[in-house]
């Protein structure tokens, strides 16, 4: 694993055309134990009593020490992905702006594996299904036309000293803009977490996945407990907990088997709290 410190300026590529960079942060596991005891630095624990207090942390919802921990990245991303970056209203956010400065001739294309049709369940996304690569072949070339004649007219208004806000407004959702975007290391993870979703469109899914890479080295215990908790966690309803524990036997797993899952001491305690809990309830 990369050296924290070497983590801060460090780009990925994202898509085609974008990237996501690191410019800078603030505080890591150590100041979210820090701001969990009201201490000053490292404190006397052990690193592995730092590493229960941040999973009890985590398993519990207890997002306030976690908000101690800030990072700040410059993004290079499509319009359309920005419009669904920016529901995320937790984070400080300076955009490129075309009204002071020209926009590029940059634009975004997907892959044609990525060119597929309308998922008839999932009504706001792609289906698995691809269409035939000379069909998608088609689209893609319709694309790129479009936006060549699009950029050509933005750049005819400019040369007619038509203003850049007006010049720039028949511009395609795929043009690419750029921002530096500031968050907590709270909702940074909740932004990760929905924006991995398999439901989530491919291209934001993209960003979410190099920014956890690029967090993973500077907060490695808490992203831990972040993919054990959170992101490769699920959520049961009252009515599905009940069939379950119609499916479940009226017994509990053995400690060894806990202990395969690394599941022990009070993690342990509170799991099989929760299984009492379930088989008991009516």
């Amino acid at each position: 694993m990369e050296n924290r410190d070497e983590m801060r300026g460090k780009r990925i590529d994202c898509l085609d055309k974008g990237f996501v960079r690191l410019v800078d942060f603030m505080g890591d596991d150590d100041a979210i134990v820090q701001a969990a005891r009201v201490s000053y630095g490292k404190g006397t624990k052990s690193v592995r009593a730092d590493r229960e207090l941040i999973r009890y942390l985590m398993r519990h919802r207890h997002t306030s020490p976690f908000e101690m921990v800030e990072f700040k990245f410059h993004v290079k991303l499509p319009i359309f992905v920005a419009r669904q970056w920016i529901r995320h209203r937790t984070a400080n956010v300076n955009e490129y702006s075309g009204r002071y400065s020209e926009m590029k001739d940059e634009f975004y294309m997907p892959d044609l594996e990525q060119i597929r049709t309308q998922n008839q369940v999932n009504r706001q996304g792609r289906s698995d299904t691809r269409l035939p690569v000379e069909e998608a072949e088609k689209i893609k070339d319709t694309l790129d036309k479009t936006q060549k004649k699009l950029y050509e007219e933005y750049q005819i208004f400019l040369g007619q000293d038509i203003a850049r806000e007006l010049a720039r407004i028949n511009l395609p959702l795929s043009t690419y803009t750029e921002w530096y975007w500031k968050i907590d290391l709270h909702n940074l993870l909740h932004f990760i977490k929905l924006r991995l979703d398999e439901h989530a469109q491919y291209e934001i899914r993209v960003y979410a996945n190099k920014m956890g890479e690029l967090i993973k080295p500077i907060v490695p215990v808490t992203y831990e407990a972040f993919e054990d908790y959170l992101l490769e966690s699920l959520n049961f309803s009252k009515k599905e907990l009940s069939i379950l524990k119609r499916m479940m036997k009226a017994e509990l797993p053995e400690d060894s088997l806990l202990e395969e899952f690394g599941i022990k001491g009070l993690e342990a305690s509170e799991f099989n709290d929760k299984l009492n809990l379930l088989l008991s309830s009516q």
